[in-house]
């Protein structure tokens, strides 16, 4: 339709466009995709641009440059200067009458300029000469005036349209004076300075009149005597100022006012038992009854001393100088109590209020390098406001097996599975309850004294207790540790070295606790105390206990029939379950070992089995949830990592340990003791 229905004139200024719908069409052809879609409309757009640009040059050269109009109000600018400094210009020079408020008219050219009214100096058009007198003080200090504010408010830009924002031009924008209170764009403007005083010089004042300095006097103390002057002629050789003299006094009062560390003498030894003071004397074999082995086969300690000497002074030289390594470190604190132990020392911090006892914890190899030790161990000590640091002893205290089953603590007959660990901090034995953990995770490397430990809870047991109240079974795969009690009667098989004899071992095990859990059930009781207890009562009677056994099945009726047995009256002894190694049965048989000892550690102890279990190597791998979870009693020798400490105790700790019996004994309850045990 325009091709045939329009002049030349329209046909010249659509094409053009047609030429670009053209060339947009011909982009396929040529190779094009969508992507180049930008390219071709900056192509065409290249000409409106140079078009553009020539009429914004014709506006700017028809309109010509816009000068700036002021109006008749309009104040000029101020040439600032500098303002007056007290001591450095001469204020008497300024006359209070020039100081009035604004310009009355602005003055003609070449007239001169009229009195200003502010200290603002215009320093190009009169400079300020300095007064060949002395310059007098300046009058109360100017304090600078904070410029008043005029408010413009900038007009809303109106609309452009297509040209305007082709060729960049819009419509000027105006500013008109808004006040503050109309919410417009504040703009910082100047107003005059209020008048100041004139200046009034003070009145002259007499010199002084010069007096002879009176002889130094020596200053008395009310709480001290006074002292006596000394001869001028000695020289004064004291570095130190009054405030120095004066410090090291408080210092030293404050040493003074310092209480004095309590040290806690050690208990004296345990008194023997009975059985130690008949070891001395012999006696005849006359029966078949199995005889306890003597005393006289363990080793004495080479020295035995009735009371340890403790060097007190030393002590408290200790204990003042923990304190100001902790001070260093930023802790606040005070040793209050001082306990030595045969192994490591225990000082007692009671901290500053505010200070958390993690942070001194995360202290411990800084304390330890400080104070030239070995290793520390800064726990909490349970029940108490104090933090425990334990520090080794220069000169360590061998640990004898002999005296702890010498004690009466061991031959208390209330424990049922006695295990003699070791002695605490203080020396006192500890003596702990096999029957009642009622199983023990031991873990640590080589030379931590892990394997001793387990000996020394061997021997513990068969010192006390005769076959007929506990048998072993003893799991030994590195076949050396174990195979010294090969030939004991407490012996229920042979010692295991195989691990595929050891999955049998526990499996019968496991059997031998389901068949005790029935004869309990047979008697109703519930326990194996309970069920010795009922056998041994029904033997003094002279009765007899029996239980329903199912014998068949009968073939008329198809129903089972049942048959009394009579039950033994003998008691059941308690059965201990050794594991010297457990890192090489879970890589031998991992599935099966776990599940015989989960079942192990979930059941057995109502009927009398325990498990003492040992590794060298504390991994998530050996040691795993499950049976983490089951063996609430564990024991940390020496460890080389924070992680494998957490991985028996799950805290920290045991990686700070000394070695060679020294070990961390976590009871059910979740309460940590260090102790010491034989090595």
């Amino acid at each position: 339709m325009v091709l045939t229905h329009s002049s030349g004139g329209a046909l010249t200024l659509i094409e053009p466009a047609c030429a670009a719908l053209a060339f947009i069409a011909m982009a396929p052809a040529l190779g094009m995709n969508r992507t180049d879609l930008p390219l071709i409309f900056r192509i065409l757009r290249a000409p409106f641009l140079g078009l553009a640009w020539a009429a914004r040059a014709a506006v700017g050269l028809w309109r010509g440059k816009p000068q700036q109009v002021e109006e008749e109000h309009d104040l000029p600018s101020p040439s600032i200067g500098y303002a007056e400094i007290p001591g450095e210009i001469d204020a008497s020079q300024y006359d209070p009458a020039r100081f009035q408020p604004g310009y009355q008219s602005l003055p003609e050219q070449g007239e001169p300029l009229p009195p200003r009214d502010s200290l603002l100096v215009d320093a190009p058009y009169a400079p300020i000469e300095r007064a060949p007198g002395e310059i007098p003080e300046a009058p109360v200090p100017l304090e600078p005036q904070t410029p008043a504010f005029l408010a413009y408010e900038a007009e809303p830009e109106p609309k452009r349209g297509f040209l305007s924002r082709l060729t960049g031009f819009g419509a000027l924008r105006r500013s008109t004076p808004v006040t503050a209170a109309d919410g417009g764009r504040i703009e910082p403007g100047f107003e005059a300075a209020p008048p100041v005083a004139p200046f009034v010089a003070p009145p002259a004042m007499p010199a002084p009149v010069p007096q002879e300095p009176l002889p130094p006097q020596a200053e008395l103390l009310p709480e001290e005597p006074a002292v006596e002057a000394q001869d001028e002629d000695v020289e004064d050789d004291n570095p130190f100022t009054p405030d120095d003299a004066l410090e090291a006094e408080q210092a030293a009062e404050a040493a003074r006012a310092a209480p004095v560390v309590k040290i806690v003498p050690r208990k004296q030894p345990v008194a023997q038992g009975k059985r130690a003071a008949k070891a001395g004397q012999r006696e005849l074999d006359l029966g078949n009854e199995y005889k306890l082995p003597p005393l006289d086969i363990l080793s004495l300690p080479s020295r035995v001393s009735a009371e340890p000497k403790i060097d007190e002074e030393a002590l408290e030289q200790n204990a003042r100088l923990l304190e100001t390594v902790l001070d260093d470190f930023g802790v606040k604190g005070q040793i209050v109590k001082v306990r030595p132990g045969p192994v490591v020392t225990l000082y007692e911090l009671e901290p500053a209020p505010g200070t958390k006892s993690s942070r001194v914890i995360g202290l411990a190899d800084d304390i330890a390098r400080s104070m030239s030790a070995v290793s520390a161990r800064v726990a909490t000590v349970p029940g108490r406001n104090v933090i425990g640091i334990e520090l080794p002893n220069a000169k360590r205290e061998t640990v004898f097996l002999r005296e702890l089953l010498s004690t009466r603590h061991y031959e208390d007959t209330r424990l049922g599975l006695p295990l003699a660990l070791g002695k605490d901090i203080g020396g006192d034995p500890v003596i702990a309850d096999l029957a009642r953990m009622p199983h023990l995770l031991i873990g640590g490397t080589t030379g931590s004294g892990k394997s001793v430990a387990v000996n020394t809870m061997i021997l513990s047991l068969l010192y006390r207790l005769s076959p007929d109240k506990c048998r072993f079974i003893m799991i030994d795969p590195k076949m050396l540790e174990l195979s010294v009690y090969q030939d004991i009667p407490h012996l229920l098989t042979p010692v295991v070295t195989e691990p595929r004899k050891a999955i049998v071992a526990l499996k019968w095990v496991v059997r031998e606790m389901e068949d005790r859990y029935r004869a309990m059930s047979a008697v109703a009781v519930r326990n194996i105390a309970g069920y010795n207890e009922k056998l041994a009562e029904t033997a003094r009677k002279g009765g007899v206990l029996t239980r329903k056994v199912q014998t068949g099945i009968d073939p008329e009726t198809r129903k089972p029939t049942f048959e009394d047995e009579e039950i033994d009256l003998n008691p059941l002894p308690f059965i201990v379950v050794i594991i010297d190694e457990m890192a090489d049965l879970m890589l031998v048989a991992g599935k099966e070992i776990e599940a015989a000892v989960q079942r192990l550690a979930q059941m057995a102890r109502a009927a009398g089995i325990h498990v003492v279990m040992a590794t060298q190597r504390p991994s998530v791998d050996v040691i795993t949830g499950t049976i983490k979870a089951n063996f609430p009693t564990r024991i940390s020798f020496q460890v080389t990592s924070k992680i494998d400490s957490r991985t028996i105790l799950g805290e920290q700790g045991g990686e700070q340990l000394l070695g060679q019996g020294d070990m961390l004994y976590m009871a059910g309850g979740g309460k940590i003791a260090r102790v010491h045990g034989p090595f």
